[in-house]
């Protein structure tokens, strides 16, 4: 059996490959185009899917220094509590999930009856759950666990027949001075205008320059998690703000490149993605036609571990939602916040258990 290194080598060998025009440019075009398609026809069946939130912010499970979240989401406290980077940063050094099953996950997922798995390579943190070669600032290099566990977790959708998806946050990262967040008007999204941005570490009128951040850690990173795990069903991109639609095309072509039959999430921005995701928790209010949807929602009130968060959805809730989004047309993903020890909280997990029975 190819080890998980073999395997990497193989794919980014075959990438190559096929970059260097060792296929005729027709053939591959021809090739690609019909892995895309089979992927859209598998995505439209497929309809139920499980994400997870899973990163340094589970270790604070929305409190800080005796104070609760200012925000319910709690993958977003640094933001919302305006934590230091030095101080989040020493996160690192208690991240140790030593319970972490992968396996487990997976197959509680496909008995609930889903069919893809999508989990945060790296959300707006800046922290990532692989062995990037872009920034020491990643759960190998800076952690006791000291496992990749993106890579850990691919091989575990590999056994139980799941589809693997990453989630990547292509602007926001406020481990970053050049992270985006500031709204650039012409990416026409609906975020509001708040600068998102680390402006407590650094100044707001600070030398800032988004595309730096670009160059140099988004899109180098972008392309490892393209090419170090196998084929990818999705990308999922979060929260295009300062991020340009030239660099939003710069990221659709890499997917294209080195995945061609991968999905690209509609929040990359400026319309550019393969199937449309509402808001948080909303369904869309109308559908057309040939185009893909997912709607996307959390199993209490925030994405990432909160245990004082216990306003769970009932199994029949979550049915009914399955159900609604059915009926337009419309996957739905459901996610997870694993806590510091990588378990499924108990409420998470009776509510898997509960929609496998339902099947």
């Amino acid at each position: 059996m190819a080890t998980g290194c073999d395997r990497r080598a193989f794919i980014g060998g075959a990438a190559a490959a096929l970059a260097a025009g060792c296929v005729g440019p027709a053939a591959k075009d021809a090739a690609d185009a019909a892995a895309l398609a089979a992927t859209r026809k598998w995505f439209k069946e497929a309809q139920f899917g499980m994400m997870a939130h899973w990163g340094l912010y589970t270790l604070l499970g929305g409190e800080w220094n005796g104070k609760p979240g200012v925000r319910a989401y709690g993958e977003w406290i640094q933001y919302g509590n305006k934590i230091p980077l030095k101080d989040y940063s020493a996160l690192a050094k208690a991240f140790n999930p030593v319970l972490f099953d992968p396996l487990d996950w997976m197959k509680r997922a496909r008995d609930a009856g889903m069919k893809y798995f999508v989990i945060t390579s790296k959300h707006h943190d800046g922290f990532a759950l692989y062995r990037s070669k872009v920034s020491k600032y990643n759960v190998v290099d800076a952690t006791p666990f000291g496992r990749d566990i993106i890579e850990e977790i691919a091989e575990a959708c590999r056994a139980t027949g799941i589809k693997l998806g990453l989630y990547y946050s292509q602007d926001l990262d406020w481990s970053d001075p050049d992270g985006g967040g500031l709204k650039n008007a012409t990416a026409k999204v609906n975020w509001g205008d708040e600068d998102w941005r680390n402006t407590w570490d650094w100044p707001a009128d600070r030398g800032y320059d988004f595309t730096r951040y670009f160059e140099r850690k988004c899109k180098p990173q972008v392309k490892e998690i393209l090419t170090q795990y196998g084929d990818l069903c999705l990308i999922w991109f979060d929260v295009p703000c300062t991020i340009t639609e030239e660099q939003c095309l710069e990221l659709k072509g890499m997917v294209r490149r080195y995945q061609p039959g991968c999905l690209i999430n509609g929040r990359l921005g400026y319309g550019l993605g393969d199937y449309q995701t509402p808001g948080d928790n909303m369904i869309a209010d109308k559908t057309e036609a040939g185009v893909l949807y997912e709607t996307v929602g959390t199993m209490n009130d925030s994405w990432g571990y909160r245990p004082t968060d216990t306003h769970y959805k009932t199994v029949a809730e979550i049915l009914k939602i399955k159900a609604d989004c059915a009926k337009i047309g419309s996957n739905y993903m459901l996610n997870i916040g694993p806590d510091p020890l990588g378990r499924i909280p108990v409420a998470g997990i009776q509510i898997l258990d509960g929609l496998a029975k339902a099947r």
